[in-house]
């Protein structure tokens, strides 16, 4: 067994992810694993540069998780940053803070590398089970970006789009004040469609999508709308993973999203607060993808990118 520790810097979320990994046996043993909600992409889309504030919060997560880390012995850590800070034209402040309170240099890998991981993590617990078909297409909404990787022992094909949640919310949702529009306007919610539309017609460019005979779902996004349909009373991690939610309760769960308030959105415990804003265009977005490729239903997976780093250092 191998102790490693994994970061996921994203575009609205910095997670842990602690573990003993053992290559031989295929095992990850989690020892720690949390999330915080920092929104470093806050504006990026709009000024190209990180917040002072965004930053902040972020390097407040990065102390916190330096001292789990310290606490469980960790022999490697590896951290990984994704769409936001390969965007912005100040990442080297970004850099800087990270390797002051960590001691490592975050990698911002690029699309194709981010989608590897999250294959990897997705699917190593799924290869060979009987009633889930290959080759698999595994989605990642993130905040900034969606990353789509169709393969089944292997990648077969990738491509990450500028279509996250966040990138969405901010591009499309928010009004003249600087607000959240809530509900949006019809034209508003086209707008997005349009975006995701033109986004996976670029994708099928390189990626066969619907050559896939599994669709496999991460990120808060879709695990966010899992716990909506499974209707939990508190957000459960366990519940959720390999959950098959089918497309007619998506599609449900994303109009009833759409036209709710922020307030509304708020009272359901398992809508995290940092993602209250966002998650009715995180849902149109896997909406439009299971449309799109004509999948029935989403396999839901707790596992993802943070796993994919955690098994690339094992």
């Amino acid at each position: 067994m191998t102790r490693v520790a994994a970061i996921d810097c994203g575009t609205n979320s910095i997670r842990l992810l602690v573990a003993d990994a053992d290559p031989e046996t295929g095992e990850l043993v989690d020892l720690d694993r949390r999330m915080k909600i920092v929104r470093l992409g806050q504006g990026v889309d709009r000024t190209g540069r990180l917040a002072p504030e965004a930053l902040e919060r972020t390097f407040a997560a990065c102390r916190e998780y330096a001292a789990v880390i310290k606490e469980h012995g960790a022999e490697k850590l590896r951290f990984v940053a994704t769409s936001a800070s390969r965007d912005a034209e100040n990442r080297d402040d970004f850099v800087r803070g990270v390797v002051e309170i960590l001691g490592v240099e975050p990698e911002v890998i690029t699309g194709d590398q981010e989608a590897q991981f999250s294959f990897t993590g997705a699917t190593k617990e799924l290869t060979g089970r009987a009633d889930l078909d290959q080759p698999y297409l595994v989605v990642d909404i993130g905040g900034g970006s969606t990353e789509f990787v169709v393969g089944d022992d292997t990648v077969a094909a990738a491509r990450s789009v500028d279509i996250g949640c966040v990138r969405m919310t901010e591009r499309h949702l928010v009004g003249e004040d600087g607000k959240v529009t809530d509900p949006p306007a019809a034209a508003q919610i086209e707008a997005i469609r349009e975006d995701v539309v033109a986004a996976l017609d670029l994708v099928t460019q390189t990626v066969p999508l619907t050559a896939a005979r599994t669709l496999v779902g991460l990120a808060g996004s879709v695990t966010t709308v899992a716990a909506l349909a499974l209707g939990l009373k508190e957000y459960d991690s366990v519940a959720i993973h390999h959950s098959r939610i089918s497309y007619e309760r998506v599609a449900e769960l994303t109009d009833w999203l759409l036209m709710s308030t922020h307030d509304q959105r708020s009272l359901n415990p398992v809508i995290h607060p940092g993602r209250v804003d966002v998650i009715a265009s995180g849902a149109l977005v896997l909406r439009l993808i299971m449309e799109w490729t004509g999948a029935k239903e989403v396999v839901v997976s707790e596992h993802d990118i943070l796993d994919g780093i955690a098994w690339s250092i094992a």
